[in-house]
């Protein structure tokens, strides 16, 4: 993923509301949002290493991961989609998962890992030391740099997500996710004086300075939301799309919860 907005028990009814784009080489080969035959996990799938970049399980746990934007850091270690499959595949509840990865970060690929369970949330990463986070009940954002950087396209999608919290609040059955799914594909480009200088140079940063990256070989290539209610019940919805922007489809599936 390269941008994400989440909301962590700040709604009556959904304990995680999750936004996020993901951006890509069209050449990398994905299956799309799909129950997996071979684990307990609902998620797209990279064809190429194995894992995916955001997944839930029927029982309302989710994860998700973004990449740490700096091409001075050598891009060596494991795939960063395993650690998702890591923490889905297996029972540990999410603070003793995040305690045991700290000691094994520094062996995968830059990455930012968020991970949820029914009652707490972290953030880890491994740029420039192994680090955890709990996250605090609200809104938090998280891009190619540290969770809560205030980058521009950050900073738009969580307040668009602040927006639908409180356009929503009092509807405990609200599913109208269109809102979060129109801030996704947001394709405003930043102004210069707000853009980050993470050694890419000024053109790329302004490319990438949008919510929704078109291009010809490499762009937004699935947008996602994720809700999980309080009861672990819920719903992951997946757009795909292909070069330019093209629109190549939706998946919505359940988020059956602890049976």
């Amino acid at each position: 993923m390269c941008v994400i907005a989440l909301a962590w028990n700040a709604h009556p009814r959904w304990r995680l509301v999750l936004a996020g784009n993901r951006d890509e080489f069209y050449a990398r080969p994905s299956a799309a949002l799909a129950q997996w035959p071979d684990a307990n996990i609902i998620a797209g799938r990279d064809l190429e290493a194995g894992g995916t970049w955001l997944g839930v399980t029927a029982q309302g746990r989710c994860s998700v991961v973004t990449n740490v934007r700096n091409p001075r850091d050598a891009q060596t270690g494991l795939s960063r989609g395993l650690l998702v499959t890591d923490y889905l595949a297996h029972s540990d509840d999410a603070a003793t998962h995040a305690a045991r990865l700290q000691s094994a970060a520094a062996g995968y690929r830059p990455f930012n890992l968020l991970i949820f369970d029914a009652d707490r949330a972290f953030h880890i990463g491994n740029r420039p030391l192994p680090v955890i986070h709990a996250l605090s009940d609200g809104i938090h954002g998280l891009s190619n740099a540290e969770l809560d950087t205030p980058w521009p396209k950050t900073r738009r999608l969580c307040a668009r997500m602040r927006e639908w919290i409180d356009g929503n609040r009092g509807a405990t059955d609200a599913e109208d996710f269109m809102a979060l799914f129109t801030a996704l594909a947001d394709e405003e480009i930043a102004a210069d004086a707000e853009l980050p200088d993470t050694g890419i140079g000024l053109e790329r940063e302004r490319w990438l300075s949008a919510a929704f990256i078109r291009g010809e070989s490499y762009g937004t290539r699935a947008s996602t939301v994720v809700a999980i209610g309080n009861d672990g019940r819920g719903v992951i919805i997946e757009r795909r799309f292909g070069p330019h922007g093209r629109f190549d489809g939706e998946t919505r599936l359940p988020i059956e919860g602890p049976q």
